[in-house]
């Protein structure tokens, strides 16, 4: 099956649009054609001269021819003008399209896909990619389609005023385009994809660095968590600087090819007036230096239009990188959970599909139960959890909630059904009913007002300027990270969802505001079933049931009680915990 070419599809996305992407060509083809008759004119005014020189109080169609070449410059750049505003409504339409179809696709993707990918670089393939598409449709077609009319006017007016300057001219030309073709081959499509890599690492190392400022600053790393973005930024450099040393030469041989048809010209002149010079001739040789300098620009246009279709080539096999990822699978008969219970077997994942981060966990949570994950930093607690909304799928194995495989209850209902609070839960810039109604949208005002009671919001509400309207991350108004917890536990009881997930929610919590979370969660958890991980062991003493995860398996299990009992990983867990609670900063006599 043939492979539909780069342009074909770019025109699908663009649907009925398409229409004003073909009116640009013709028009920006029309308008080099009209280009090229100021030139006959300047050959007039040129001719007149020469005839009635040095008597020049004998002219007579100067002024018209001169007026005549402005007139079609005029309307020369006027049409091309209504071609691209024809490109760029069509190029803007099908950016639109692309970009929708990507975030369209990402939606569907598992939760946890935007985690693993680098969210700085889903960033630059969403926005930048899909604009380098606008950049080649909006412009570059355009004057593709002006570049390859411009030749073959050329040519004609080349070859009619005297064929042997119109050769000559053309050789540097020919030389040029060989040239050209050399540094735009194979060789300059990989170099294309090396760069946009480079630019991609950049990126995603920019990205992270940025968001981990306020850590790196608390522990005084500025300098070593620096050296990940500095060594993208020098590997950056290395690249250019190796490229540009290799297409130093070939540039070179480039730039003096097309603007050596100047020099052929003199040497052609020399070499055909070794018998004299007649006017004819000389006229010829004029009007050849003033109109071939049109060549040298249009080679130029041909070669960045030969680069940016290298561009958006790239840009495009890095949208697909996104759109060939597999969604998310839907039943076309979803289930519909029976109750609140989660059933978990011989659950085996890996993120990279090579090293196991599960390996055979099997766990049976009753309705309205509390369980916990406890263990060992990496163990898999995070990742076990983050597979019962479907964060991401198992490689194998089965997760049922109210007895219907996860796989088989519809995405919205799974997500009606499961809440999740992290232990970074994230608040848009909006106000904090807007951040609170995302548990619900059709919530009114007054349920969310209860909602924020029950989180043991109220101080916070209290202090802000304009209470539940103020918007949050604007204007100096920023919350704590435990304040930032309770709101987005207020945003999970107005969702009421039955089972809840509550991933090291207090982690960020200072003791005041811990204890607030606490209640937050005793309101928030009652009658649901609960999912929780923590590492602070006092949170979870009281739970049904433990799980300790340890290298991606259940290492034990039972109530606090049991675990303390049989002396293993929880009780030396439990042992170091309470140590810590009693450390104290020792002053200085």
């Amino acid at each position: 099956m043939k492979k539909q070419s780069n342009l074909s599809r770019l025109l699908q996305i663009a649907g009925n649009h398409k229409y004003l992407i073909y009116a640009s060509w013709a028009l920006s083809a029309i308008s080099a054609f009209i280009a090229l008759v100021p030139f006959y004119y300047i050959w007039k005014v040129i001719r007149d001269v020469l005839e009635i020189a040095p008597d020049f109080s004998r002219a007579q169609n100067l002024t018209h021819n001169g007026w005549m070449a402005v007139l079609f410059s005029v309307i020369s750049v006027l049409i091309y003008i209504a071609g691209l505003m024809c490109s760029h409504k069509g190029a803007f339409r099908i950016a639109t399209n692309l970009r929708l179809q990507t975030m369209e696709h990402i939606i569907k993707l598992p939760p946890g896909f935007a985690e693993s990918f680098g969210s700085g670089k889903l960033r630059k393939i969403v926005n930048e990619s899909s604009a380098a598409t606008e950049t080649y449709l909006a412009h570059q077609l355009p004057d593709r389609a002006n570049a390859t009319a411009t030749p073959c006017g050329l040519l004609v007016l080349l070859l009619v005023f005297d064929w042997r300057l119109g050769l000559l001219s053309l050789v540097p030309v020919v030389l040029g385009f060989l040239i050209m073709m050399a540094m735009t081959g194979q060789q300059m499509q990989e170099k294309m994809k090396e760069y946009q890599n480079a630019l991609d690492d950049m990126s995603n190392e920019a990205v992270e660095y940025v968001r981990g400022i306020p850590v790196v600053k608390t522990f005084g790393q500025t300098i070593f968590s620096f050296k990940k973005f500095k060594e993208s930024i020098e590997r950056y450099k290395i690249w250019v600087i190796a490229y540009t040393k290799q297409l130093r030469m070939p540039m070179m041989l480039y730039t003096a090819a097309i603007n050596g048809v100047f020099a052929m010209l003199i040497a052609g002149g020399l070499l055909f007036t070794q018998n004299g010079v007649t006017t004819e001739f000389l006229l010829d040789l004029i009007f050849y230096i003033i109109i071939t300098p049109v060549i040298s620009v249009t080679l130029t246009r041909i070669m960045f239009q030969s680069e940016n279709a290298m561009i958006v080539n790239d840009a495009l096999q890095r949208i697909d990188s996104v759109l060939n990822l597999k969604p998310l699978e839907e039943a076309e008969h979803p289930g519909h959970p029976e109750d609140a219970s989660v059933e978990l077997r011989d659950i085996h994942f890996s993120y990279d599909g090579k090293t196991e981060v599960l390996k055979g966990i099997s766990i049976t949570i009753p309705q309205g139960q509390t369980v916990a994950f406890v263990g060992p930093s990496g163990g898999g607690k995070t990742t076990l959890a983050n597979l019962i909304p479907r964060f991401f799928d198992p490689q194998s194995g089965s997760i049922k909630i109210g007895g219907v495989d996860v796989k088989e209850i519809g995405k919205e209902e799974l997500m009606d059904t499961v809440s999740f609070v992290f232990q970074n839960s994230r608040l848009i810039k909006a106000s904090i009913l807007e951040n609170v109604r995302m548990g619900r949208r059709d919530a009114t005002r007054e349920e969310i007002l209860a909602a924020l009671h029950n989180a043991q919001c109220d101080d916070i509400l209290e202090k802000l300027p304009q209470g539940v309207d103020t918007v949050i991350g604007t204007k100096g108004v920023y919350l704590s990270g435990g304040e930032q917890q309770r709101i987005a536990i207020a945003r999970t009881m107005l969702k009421n969802a039955p089972i809840i997930i509550l991933d090291e929610a207090t982690a960020f919590a200072d003791p005041d505001n811990e204890t607030r979370v606490q209640a937050a969660f005793s309101k928030l958890s009652e009658g649901k079933t609960v999912i929780m991980i923590a590492h602070r062991l006092s949170t979870v003493v009281g739970a049904d049931k433990i799980y300790v995860i340890c290298d991606g398996r259940i290492a034990e299990s039972g109530t606090s009680r049991d675990l303390l009992a049989q002396n293993g990983i929880f009780s030396r867990m439990w042992q170091n915990y309470q140590t810590s609670v009693h450390w104290k900063v020792a002053k200085e006599v």
